[in-house]
């Protein structure tokens, strides 16, 4: 047993050399504010040469269903109440007319229509796509990974108050709401719970490990399960 992260992270690395850099896995990525989720996301899919998509599937979404992108940056990753979700999710499982859809509240256009995105992308081909319940909407797709990316609040607050020039107290009280509000959507629109270790293949922790730790850790991840197929 290796007790030293360094140890662990440099063999990791070593096997970065035996990882083919043409995948054809998706990996979602889930994280808490302030984590460097994104950061890890874009990295990682420049490594392996494929797409990445954040704020680009709400211009996916949006182009996909002729529905302005603005309503989608306003909705995205909110919560809505239960009885919306399960009128949306009842919409979704039973399928839906042209009609029905327009009669629709926005909040069931803008769910679906980033839901079927987050699909037509994975169908596409490997990809790296970030929060977004992408996880469970593609829970079915034998080559997804989904990770989630956490670190400790002191980490969190450091990293948003650089970024944004806050002072320690603001950029705590931003990570909390957000946190918050991505744990809401993600709860009412998944069946699972956000952040808990049964949801996800992979919990990392990009404080202890760091950004190419964590990128080296889900590579070795994709090569893993790519040699089982």
């Amino acid at each position: 047993i290796i007790n030293d992260k360094k140890d662990i992270i440099a063999r990791i690395y070593q096997r970065r050399e035996c990882i083919d850099m043409k995948t054809n896995t998706i990996i979602t990525i889930g994280r808490q504010y302030g984590s460097g989720g994104r950061e890890i996301g874009k990295k990682l899919a420049e490594e392996l040469e494929i797409p990445f998509y954040d704020k680009e599937l709400l211009s996916r979404a949006a182009k996909d269903s002729g529905i302005c992108e603005e309503l989608f940056e306003n909705h995205d990753e909110k919560p809505t109440n239960s009885f919306l979700y399960s009128l949306v999710m009842d919409t979704y499982s039973f399928g839906y007319t042209s009609s029905s859809f327009t009669d629709m509240p926005i909040n069931q256009k803008i769910f679906l229509a980033q839901f079927n995105a987050i699909k037509a992308i994975a169908n596409e081909g490997p990809c790296v796509i970030v929060g977004r319940c992408a996880d469970y909407a593609l829970e079915e797709y034998s080559n997804c990974i989904s990770v989630y990316i956490h670190s400790s609040m002191k980490n969190r607050i450091r990293r948003i108050a650089q970024k944004y020039d806050l002072t320690d107290a603001k950029a705590k009280d931003r990570i909390t709401k957000t946190d918050k509000k991505r744990a809401s959507y993600y709860n009412y629109y998944s069946n699972k719970k956000w952040g808990d270790a049964s949801s996800y293949h992979m919990c990392l922790d990009s404080g202890r490990f760091g950004i190419d730790g964590c990128i080296a850790m889900i590579k070795n991840a994709i090569a893993q399960r790519e040699s089982r197929e």
